[in-house]
């Protein structure tokens, strides 16, 4: 099959590499048809790394099935699908408990499999796999990994009807949590350095848009609550940008306010400086989010399908770009380079 494999270098070069295997019964294997770029591939972006040199990288994706192991019931050959790529080792006390998102082998098992969305064919459980209703179109389901991790932030923030939110960052995940807080009746402020991002939050349905390098996006939050603050804050930029979008969230927050960590650091012990007084004082809660997994009696992946095959949230305006698997290092230039180009979510086609 043709991949693309990360080089010494960070980037991709295409090569063809075997066909996986599936390993049980009760695994199926996937045809990729459109698999997206996402934050988490952009910090690993023109960065060498000896652990990811020959690996073929990407999670976010949706195809359909080519084969199927004798115990596969819920999925059959032709079918669209969409695959979780959260997939934890299954036997440690936390898969047990459906917090899968948080096991110790979460990373080394999902590479391994089903972590592989820039190649043309990977293997899953079947029971990481979602069938898609015939108008749920690839493209609108490789955006379902986003929405999902969107989905497990919100349910623990416990967000409300009326709620007054602030989110930090507009890109994909920013806009998504903006999809969902304002499907779920929140009043929400977003926060970002790109114009065109804000634009588009403003035509998905942000009650207000702050860029904060011309404009305060605290003085804005509070004229927006009568000078309280935000019920919940979302951050959803991470990585370098941590040392000042972290602060910035809890200074939007309100007395006995939330704030959702979702942007990614990278590894290693960082140091962010917080008014630690103030946050104590005011008890602001500081809820890390790491991925998702199930909510209750029900998968996150699968709500989000439901709420997009439902017509609750739309995520067509998301969609950006789209480059075929050849041209997957200009995608990732364009990904990069989102003020110039005017990137969200680029979709990956493969041939």
């Amino acid at each position: 099959m043709k991949a693309a494999i990360k080089t010494e270098q960070g980037t991709f070069r295409i090569e063809n590499t075997d066909m996986p295997a599936l390993p049980g019964p009760d695994w199926v294997l996937v045809r990729v048809r459109v698999a997206g770029i996402c934050g988490t591939d952009l910090r690993h972006w023109e960065k060498p790394e000896a652990d990811l040199v020959g690996h073929i990288m990407g999670h976010e994706l949706a195809g359909d099935v080519v084969a199927t192991g004798d115990a596969v019931t819920n999925v059959a050959v032709a079918d669209r699908v969409v695959v979780e790529t959260v997939l934890g080792c299954g036997h440690c006390e936390w898969c047990r408990r459906g917090q899968y998102n948080i096991c110790p082998e979460l990373y080394p098992t999902r590479s391994r499999y089903v972590s592989r969305a820039y190649g043309q064919f990977l293997v899953s459980p079947a029971s990481h796999v979602y069938r898609l209703p015939d108008h749920v179109s690839f493209k609108q389901a490789a955006l379902i990994d986003t929405l999902s991790v969107c989905l497990h932030a919100q349910h623990l923030s416990g967000l409300a009807i009326n709620d007054r939110v602030a989110i930090v960052g507009a890109g994909p995940i920013g806009l998504g949590q903006l999809l969902l807080a304002k499907a779920s009746g929140a009043d929400v402020l977003i926060v970002d350095k790109v114009d065109h991002s804000l634009a588009l939050a403003q035509e998905i349905g942000a009650d207000a848009i702050v860029n904060s390098e011309r404009d305060d996006p605290v003085e804005a939050m509070r004229a927006m609550t009568h000078g309280r603050g935000a019920d919940i804050v979302f951050e959803c930029v991470g990585g370098a940008s941590m040392g000042e979008t972290l602060p910035l969230a809890t200074k939007l927050a309100r007395r006995g306010g939330k704030v959702v960590i979702i942007g990614g650091f990278d590894a290693g012990e960082q140091s962010v400086a917080l008014e630690w007084q103030r946050i104590q004082m005011s008890e602001i809660q500081l809820v890390p989010s790491a991925s998702f997994a199930w909510w209750k009696l029900d998968e996150e992946q699968g709500q989000v399908l439901e709420l997009i095959g439902k017509g609750r949230i739309d995520v067509d305006p998301l969609i950006t770009h789209t480059f075929p698997l050849d041209r997957i290092n200009e995608a990732f230039h364009c990904a990069n380079d989102k003020a110039r180009t005017g990137a969200v979510f680029i979709a990956v086609e493969m041939d």
